[in-house]
């Protein structure tokens, strides 16, 4: 599946945060614990550059816990801050305004030098859609403070969040980049709900993401559709045909039927991404540092 989604209203996200970078000390970059690669906008770096940075680690809650401690050592060892969070449970959302301090600690100290205490910080979040961030930001705020789906594309403009009278947060649009050169990428960005449902044979993407946990985590499916075994899958057979196959298995397990018998494998594979979506099949790290 080749998915690109690139609408208009992202480049002008890209001009709105390059103009306002001068208006903040640190970007706070949101990825999704689950796809740690896929979530961060390569274009963030170029970007940001020269910016002070806050890698959060969120909905580490749905991601494997023994991954989120890789992927956290391997971004410190980049020179990044990070910090775990899950912003729906609030999980690590305490620990932010104390991170935040300890990543800007040399430059609130030249403020106090000059005579500027009590100066607050301002911190831009940035990150790819639906990764969290109005979540993060409300949670952050302690109040409702700015608009929160579960579907990209939901911020439109940016917004300041008064969090206290030390911290200041510039919530911004979810920003893709023009092309996604890696087909992965298009896909684990699909997977998790960043992308838009509406531009991609859903179906298909479903085959993909079945036969991704056919093959990694074979018991998630087994428990969750309450399967006796997976269909097996045959010498070079592709991931679509061994993915139908499964999603035909899940589909008569759960008695999903269209109109003359036949199996709902479109429903099937709507009701696989959304429980995958919303935390009921596990727990799940879909990318693995490179060694």
């Amino acid at each position: 599946m080749n998915i690109q989604w690139y609408p208009g209203h992202m480049t002008k996200t890209r001009r709105q945060i390059e103009a306002d970078l001068k208006l903040v000390d640190v970007v706070v970059e949101i990825i999704d614990a689950r796809i740690p690669v896929s979530s961060r906008n390569p274009d963030i770096d170029a970007i940001c550059a020269g910016k002070p940075r806050l890698i959060v680690l969120n909905r580490a809650d749905q991601a494997d816990p023994a991954q989120n401690k890789v992927w956290t050592a391997r971004f410190r060892s980049q020179g990044c801050s990070v910090l775990e969070t899950d912003a729906k449970t609030g999980r690590g959302i305490s620990q932010f305004s104390a991170v935040i301090q300890g990543v800007l600690k040399d430059q609130i100290a030249k403020w106090r030098e000059k005579g500027q205490v009590g100066r607050p910080v301002r911190a831009m979040v940035v990150g790819v859609p639906n990764v969290g961030k109005s979540t993060f930001i409300n949670k952050v705020a302690k109040r409702k403070s700015a608009k929160a789906s579960d579907r990209p594309g939901v911020t439109r403009g940016k917004q300041w969040v008064h969090v206290d009278q030390g911290l200041d947060l510039l919530d911004t649009p979810g920003i893709l980049w023009p092309k996604f050169e890696d087909e992965l990428t298009g896909m684990h960005l699909a997977f998790t709900g960043a992308v838009k449902d509406e531009i991609m044979d859903v179906e298909t993407l479903g085959c993909h993401f079945m036969a991704l946990l056919g093959e990694r985590y074979p018991q998630a499916l087994l428990d969750a559709y309450k399967l006796q075994e997976l269909p097996l899958r045959e010498e070079g057979e592709n991931d679509v045909t061994w993915g139908y196959r499964l999603l035909q298995a899940a589909a008569a397990k759960r008695g999903m039927r269209v109109s003359g018998g036949g199996l709902d494998t479109e429903r099937m594979a709507r009701v696989l991404l959304d429980e995958y979506r919303g935390a009921k099949l596990g727990t799940f790290t879909l990318e693995a540092p490179e060694a």
